[in-house]
């Protein structure tokens, strides 16, 4: 946490329209996406907010589909918050705040209808392709969600399905890209003294009153809401 002068100092900035790093209250910060960063996974994605930094592996498998959607692939995401990201993350079994933001990167994703998973069918109620989506975060600066939910989708979308011969995964080899229909995308909203943030940094996470996470498609379809 920060101390008392921190904050003070924060929310003055705040009160003139200003930011610790001179961005305006509607400003993203530098943005970079880089693809194909983890070679034994089928897709995946590094992500920089300015200082958050994240990196997510897709890797897929054969599994059972759920007994109410038998004939759609499943999709499956978690999180990791590691030490090295911030001495506010312990080494352990995913926590509330990691578990959380997997349910929401894999809910913008779902409703998003990112990928056609009636296309991953291979066995209707016996057999079908397994997304896993795994969020690793490297440095925590703020606004991990967006950073994650981006890197999620950049994944998916370089994500190959691997050849299949008799019942067995070929991962050198590969039949094609993953059905990729629909691209979401996350943006989220801070308040405070009624004013709106974009992107916050963790200085400007710390004074937020509120948040809104909102998942809206590139035909402009808004999916998910938080």
């Amino acid at each position: 946490m920060r101390s008392d002068i921190q904050t003070e100092y924060v929310l003055k900035l705040l009160e003139r329209d200003e930011r610790l790093d001179e961005r305006k209250l509607d400003e993203f910060r530098k943005i970079k996406l880089e693809s194909d960063v983890i070679k034994r996974a089928e897709g995946s994605a590094r992500v920089k907010f300015g200082k958050t930094e994240v990196i997510v592996g897709v890797k897929l498998d054969i599994a059972q589909p759920f007994p109410d959607m038998p004939n759609m692939g499943i999709l499956k995401t978690s999180a990791e918050f590691s030490p090295i990201a911030s001495a506010d993350f312990v080494a352990g079994p995913p926590g509330e705040d990691a578990i959380e933001l997997a349910r929401v990167v894999d809910r913008g994703i779902r409703e998003g209808e990112c990928i056609n998973l009636e296309k991953l069918c291979l066995v209707e109620g016996e057999k079908v392709w397994g997304v896993f989506i795994d969020i690793h975060t490297i440095n925590h600066d703020g606004n991990l969600l967006d950073a994650s939910a981006l890197a999620a989708v950049a994944a998916l979308k370089t994500a190959k399905l691997p050849k299949l011969e008799n019942d067995k995964i070929i991962r050198d080899e590969f039949q094609g890209p993953l059905p990729i229909e629909h691209i979401p995308i996350t943006v989220s909203v801070g308040k405070v003294l009624d004013k709106f943030l974009i992107d916050p940094t963790r200085e400007g996470e710390e004074v937020l009153e509120s948040k809104l996470s909102v998942s809206i498609r590139e035909d402009g379809k808004i999916c998910a809401m938080q």
